[in-house]
């Protein structure tokens, strides 16, 4: 294990046979396969995109898999979900490109799934997720700066993430109670979906 900096941990080596799991908390985590890199961010923006920057600059993964929680944006969403597009909600793209003609936080593709929107503001109900709610279907607080670091110097890229609250006044009570139950929902999708190597 090593610390890069107050926050940021990773744990094991990056390789580039194995795929780098990239998580905010240790609390997410706290199951994981420890035959598996995991690279610690702290939460935001900033945090995770210097934190995955940072260690691809040392090392490349076979891939970089962002793994988490979000908050559900529509109604009826539960478990699992592999992200399609992931969009900053915080960033005023259309406004950069309208003063400068050029795109500076344009939406990602990463295939098929639904639509994340990331931003530095923890979403709690209010106007704020009624917004967001037109665009996406969930939100998060790391995941579109995972993304780019991770395009940046195309390493492929895959954003899971785990439906952990409504996104709404009670979201940040919600999201502490299971968190530990969470962790290990996290950790039971990287087994059956990520190949590990043998111990």
């Amino acid at each position: 294990m090593g610390r890069l900096d107050s926050g940021v941990e990773l744990r094991g080596r990056i390789s580039s046979d194995l795929p780098l799991l990239v998580v905010a908390l240790p609390e997410e985590a706290a199951a994981l396969d420890s035959r598996l890199p995991v690279l610690v961010t702290g939460p935001g923006k900033v945090r995770a995109a210097n934190a995955v920057a940072s260690a691809l600059a040392a090392a490349r993964p076979a891939s970089v898999v962002n793994i988490g929680t979000a908050g559900a944006l529509r109604e009826g969403l539960v478990g699992v979900h592999e992200v399609g597009t992931v969009l900053q909600h915080d960033f005023d793209d259309a406004g950069v490109f309208a003063t400068l003609g050029a795109r500076y936080g344009a939406p990602i593709d990463l295939g098929a799934g639904l639509v994340l929107a990331t931003g530095d503001r923890f979403v709690a109900g209010g106007a704020m997720r009624e917004a967001l709610a037109v665009h996406a279907h969930l939100c998060d607080m790391e995941g579109y700066a995972v993304a780019l670091a991770a395009h940046a110097v195309e390493v492929p890229m895959r954003l899971v993430k785990l439906v952990s609250d409504d996104a709404d006044e009670s979201a940040g009570a919600t999201w502490q109670a299971a968190l530990a139950g969470h962790a290990r929902t996290l950790a039971d999708w990287v087994l059956h979906n990520i190949a590990v190597p043998a111990a």
